[in-house]
């Protein structure tokens, strides 16, 4: 697995975690907040290490899923960068550039 893709489903992890099934959130949050091995989850857990890789990619795959239907890390991400170019120039006209981004 590349870093980006590592990182990525650990910040979605952070956002949809409560989504997953039971497992899945266990056997993931293991992996990436916990930086336990497939091998250490298995043994743990009591099950094959080929269990443990299938939980974890059909949870990467559900977490994806929600950000593609929920932008809820997109949506973060867009008002961060708005209010780091905020910090960099304030001004009223930008405060209004950044709250035309907040559709509610």
């Amino acid at each position: 697995m590349e870093l980006d893709d590592f990182f990525e489903i650990s910040i979605l992890l952070n956002y949809y975690k409560e989504l997953l099934s039971k497992k899945q959130k266990i056997y993931m949050i293991e992996y990436y907040e916990n930086d336990y091995s497939l091998t250490e989850i298995a043994n743990e857990y009591k099950i094959s290490r080929q269990a443990v890789s299938e939980n974890i990619k059909r949870g990467a795959n559900s977490l994806k899923k929600y950000e593609e239907k929920l932008k809820f890390y997109s949506r973060d991400l867009v008002v961060k960068n708005g209010l780091e170019k905020l910090r960099k120039n304030f001004s009223v006209r930008k405060i209004d550039e950044i709250l035309k981004n907040f559709i509610i």
